[in-house]
């Protein structure tokens, strides 16, 4: 028996399942999210709650990143109606100096059809390979998929926006009923609230079912399980 697996069996003997499932799995240092305009507010704060709590148990460094240092808003430039409705993200850094991360978050948003994202891709498919864990929330797998992050992956994005999306991913096999999707170290999930749904799934797999479980109590969140089944699927006719 090795090391790592006496680790593993003394863990589990002294009842700490969530540590022995780190045993199994890299533990994430530096989280970084990347930020454009029209983002989706809940792709990255919901996930980002989940991980703030997180934080409290492990150490964790987080990042936020954009194009410039100027403060991000939700809201494209044109709004229909002229309303001034916005949250703003402040960013930590630029994709020209971010840190070495482990763990890096691509939301989406009506942001992601902008035409002005080439820096948003090639950080992407720059910062990937040196990643232990990708994710993208809604839309954001279109970003991936432009930057060929997914080409020969399996992925899943927003069902309201999925024929959009995954039109942008032509080498990807595009999972139309899946939640959240995993293939590697690549996280996808569906859109908005799935973020959230998709992020626990990925506490569960990396820090152990009982941390997933203690943390959504924490926040008082009901999580959506089956990663298989998205019934948003059904009801945009996927």
């Amino acid at each position: 028996m090795g090391a790592k697996d006496l680790l593993k069996l003394l863990l589990l003997s002294s009842g700490f399942v969530g540590l022995a499932a780190a045993a199994d799995s890299p533990i994430p240092v530096n989280f970084g999210v990347i930020a454009f305009p029209g983002f989706e507010a809940l792709d990255i704060f919901g996930p980002l709650d989940a991980l703030n709590l997180l934080a409290y148990k492990y150490p964790m460094n987080l990042s936020i990143i954009a194009a410039t240092m100027d403060p991000v808003g939700t809201t494209p430039r044109i709004n229909p109606k002229n309303s001034n409705f916005s949250e703003f993200i402040v960013p930590t850094h630029t994709f020209e100096n971010a840190p070495p991360l482990d763990f890096l978050l691509v939301p989406g948003g009506p942001g992601t059809r902008a035409t002005n994202l080439n820096s948003t891709i090639d950080f992407v498919r720059d910062t990937y390979p040196s990643l232990q864990y990708f994710m993208t929330v809604c839309t954001g797998a279109g970003i991936a998929a432009r930057a060929g992050v997914l080409d020969g992956k399996n992925a899943t994005t927003n069902k309201r926006a999925f024929k959009e999306t995954s039109a942008w991913g032509p080498k990807t096999n595009w999972i139309t009923h899946a939640r959240w999707v995993v293939d590697g170290n690549i996280w996808t999930t569906s859109g908005v609230s799935a973020g959230t749904d998709g992020l626990f799934g990925f506490m569960s797999q990396i820090y152990g079912e009982d941390v997933a479980l203690n943390t959504a109590n924490g926040m008082e969140y009901v999580r959506w399980t089956n990663a298989s089944y998205d019934p948003f699927a059904d009801l945009y006719d996927l």
